[in-house]
């Protein structure tokens, strides 16, 4: 970062909401703002759709795995343990400072990001992230680059689920009011991974707003003091807001510990594997003492859970110290990689181990794999009938497909960038039964027709 100036935790930690910012007041209710955030989603329809949009493994059939919904609900609690106790520490070292109390809010404010870090997701998993971005950068979305600028362009080829979670929470869709959800401006701050746009993104393809939304970006961060590095053609690069590494760690424990407890659920993993996997983080003493514990209990998944929950104890009160012990790295945005690259060896070595495994025994599973190629097809094919239908509204077959996009979405928008966005909208909001159900009735497969 060229700027060396040091965030500080007075402004950072701020409850002004997006959009309503004229409401703004320091009085305090029941609810503190922060805690509405999370109320506020939990009651939103596109929470409620993540129940229906794939984690990693297909949706349950007779064994239920987690999807996205309970992934973000158990995300928002490791989330809320992590960050308080980070808060916990914090507060010691700054008791004589006149915002120490702001400190007590890290916890309400890391679950609610906790709870909107997929929100912008499309349906089947990471997939449906590479099958829109495909589209335009290897399928018929390909003719469209001369007709957009190098900008928005990016945004499309790169498309990113944590982008579109922020627009999400941001835009004033159609018939909605002003900042779209009116999230606290730490809250919004608190799930940007990626704090920079799409002609930042590099190999990774990760950025954290689209073109349309760099303004209200730099709104938010520049309110909260956030570190910003601007390129020479206007490009800003910010360092990350500090409770994005407590939300990403919570993130990051809860996929790569619940993927292998699903993987077990599912037959993929042997139970001996999984318990001599999880109890590679914990030292001599502590696992005599777990063995000890698992043999008054008979039900496999009963041991696997109680595994699970000790690892989970146990990399966040590693990933917390890890924070706390850098945070002054952290406020001057120098920190490089998570925090789980900078707990312990003991711990670091025992997820590394689960992260192999998981590639190697369970992202390339036939199930998994199967939604991969069913998703990539599904959303390329609604895709490519949205995208010319937007562009084509004239034709009856558009008029007829477009009738079914709710009215939220700007397909009449003035320029072709609003209108693909208005596709991608949809798209991406879409549930992996939603998806399928409409790629079938486009297709003429659940046609019902009365005798």
């Amino acid at each position: 970062m060229a700027d060396r100036r040091r965030m500080n935790w007075d402004r950072l930690i701020c409850d002004k909401r997006f959009g309503l910012e004229h409401y703004h007041d320091d009085k305090r209710g029941v609810r503190s703002d922060f805690l509405r955030d999370y109320d506020r989603l939990v009651f939103s329809s596109p929470f409620r759709r993540l129940q229906n949009k794939t984690q990693v493994f297909p949706l349950p059939g007779s064994i239920f795995v987690h999807n996205r919904l309970t992934h973000s609900l158990e995300v928002a609690c490791v989330g809320r343990s992590l960050a308080t106790e980070v808060s916990l520490q914090l507060r010691e070292k700054y008791a004589s400072e006149l915002w120490v109390d702001k400190l007590s809010a890290m916890g309400e404010i890391v679950s609610a990001a906790c709870l909107a870090h997929d929100l912008g997701n499309p349906p089947f998993g990471h997939s449906g992230e590479k099958a829109i971005a495909t589209y335009f950068s290897e399928g018929a979305g390909a003719a469209l680059k001369d007709e957009l600028t190098a900008e928005q362009w990016l945004d499309f080829i790169h498309f990113e689920g944590n982008a579109n979670a922020f627009r999400l929470l941001t835009h004033r869709f159609n018939g909605r009011r002003p900042g779209g959800f009116a999230m606290t401006y730490s809250m919004l701050a608190s799930i940007v991974k990626y704090p920079y746009e799409s002609s930042l993104a590099g190999g990774k393809n990760k950025f954290g707003f689209f073109t349309s939304e760099k303004a209200d970006f730099i709104k938010v961060a520049d309110e909260l003091g956030m570190l910003a590095d601007y390129g020479p053609a206007g490009e800003v690069r910010y360092a990350r807001h500090p409770l994005v590494y407590l939300v990403e760690a919570a993130d990051d424990i809860c996929y790569e510990v619940m993927d292998i407890e699903d993987a077990h659920k599912l037959g993929l993993l042997p139970t001996q594997q999984v318990i001599d996997l999880l109890l590679g983080f914990f030292t001599a003493e502590r696992i005599a003492h777990m063995r000890d514990v698992m043999e008054h209990v008979d039900d496999p998944n009963e041991r696997i859970g109680y595994l699970r929950s000790a690892v989970i104890g146990t990399l966040v009160n590693a990933a917390a110290k890890a924070f706390v012990d850098n945070e002054d790295v952290i406020l001057e945005g120098r920190f490089e990689g998570s925090l789980l690259d900078h707990i312990p060896e003991l711990e670091k070595s025992g997820y590394a181990r689960c992260n192999e495994l998981s590639w190697a025994k369970i992202y390339k599973a036939a199930d998994v794999v199967d939604i991969d190629l069913a998703g990539t097809s599904i959303i390329t094919f609604l895709m490519e009938k949205l995208v010319d239908a937007v562009r084509n509204p004239q034709y009856n077959y558009s008029q007829l497909l477009l009738s079914k996009v709710p009215q939220q979405y700007e397909i009449d928008a003035p320029t072709l960038y609003g209108k693909i966005q208005a596709v991608v909208d949809h798209v991406s909001g879409m549930t992996d039964v939603y998806a399928l159900d409409l790629y079938r009735k486009l297709n003429g497969m659940s046609l019902k027709i009365n005798n």
